[in-house]
């Protein structure tokens, strides 16, 4: 499946959910109110998603000057990948993480934490952004940014219509009220929106490993990242920025994860991802 087909069917998918929980909060009115926010969402997550999400948390760009060795990663990473530099990106966070922006690779920025700089080894950090560059090289930016806008949207309608399902404010043109069912779908809702960020995601995420590795030749260096990343992430929480937005990191920023937590991750186990980059590192050696 192309990644417009992907784009297509996410913006399809997550309108619909933006359309039933506003039909349920006005019943016709609703419905109109909630397809025009559909619209316009669509028309923004496209053009504007970067900057909603960098605004979200806080990012500034960053100038050769200021990061050197930083922007020389990235521009040789580029190049490696056949793609113009992207635009780098800082968040202030003492959370050690990473992600890629942007609707396509012309238009693309890579952002760190503080906390990943002062973390990992430049050829660690180097395999992070790799894999960043591999999101972007695979078009994977324009689905991740477009579902975290959209599914931010979801969970504030969601908390909206839970409000007004538990005071009796669902009530369509005839005068019908269903508050057991509203507040059902008002909960639903925004998990209907991360199973289908979560379906996207987490193949996409194998793929970047693989292509990360691949563009900085270092398949350990991505896993020694990701370890590292892994154990740092669980004790110190990402501050800024919303849940929904996620799928964008390399390692999963809000929480911890584990246990039955994981199977609803938008993230692949970071266990099997660091053994799956072992792997490539043995048939690096041997070649193949």
């Amino acid at each position: 499946m192309t990644s417009q087909l992907k784009t297509v069917l996410l913006l399809a998918l997550l309108s619909g959910i933006i359309i039933v929980l506003g039909g349920m909060l006005g019943g016709r009115t609703g419905v109109v109110f909630a397809f025009g926010l559909a619209l316009l969402m669509n028309l923004g997550s496209y053009w504007y998603s970067d900057k909603i999400v960098l605004s979200m948390y806080h990012a500034r760009e960053l100038a050769p000057e200021e990061a050197p060795q930083l922007h020389q990663i990235v521009e040789e990473l580029a190049r490696n990948a056949g793609i113009p530099k992207p635009r780098v990106c800082v968040v202030p966070e003492e959370a050690p993480n990473a992600f890629a922006t942007g609707r396509d690779p012309d238009h693309a920025v890579v952002a760190v934490t503080d906390g990943i700089m002062r973390l990992l080894s430049l050829e660690e950090l180097r395999g992070v952004l790799a894999h960043e560059m591999g999101h972007i090289a695979n078009r994977d930016i324009l689905i991740q940014t477009i579902a975290g806008v959209m599914a931010s949207a979801i969970v504030t309608l969601a908390h909206i219509f839970q409000f007004t399902a538990i005071f009796g404010g669902n009530r369509d043109e005839e005068g019908g009220s269903n508050p057991v069912a509203a507040l059902l779908l008002a909960l639903l809702a925004p998990m209907a929106a991360g199973l289908i960020q979560m379906a996207i995601s987490r193949s996409r995420e194998y793929l970047a490993d693989d292509t990360g590795a691949r563009l900085c030749g270092q398949p350990l260096a991505l896993a020694g990242a990701l370890h590292k990343l892994a154990v740092q992430s669980g004790q110190i929480p990402m501050q800024s920025g919303n849940p929904s937005t996620e799928q964008m990191f390399i390692v999963t920023p809000m929480y911890a994860m584990g246990g039955m937590a994981s199977l609803f991750s938008t993230h692949p186990p970071i266990e099997e991802r660091i053994r799956r980059l072992q792997d490539m590192a043995v048939r690096f050696r041997q070649g193949r």
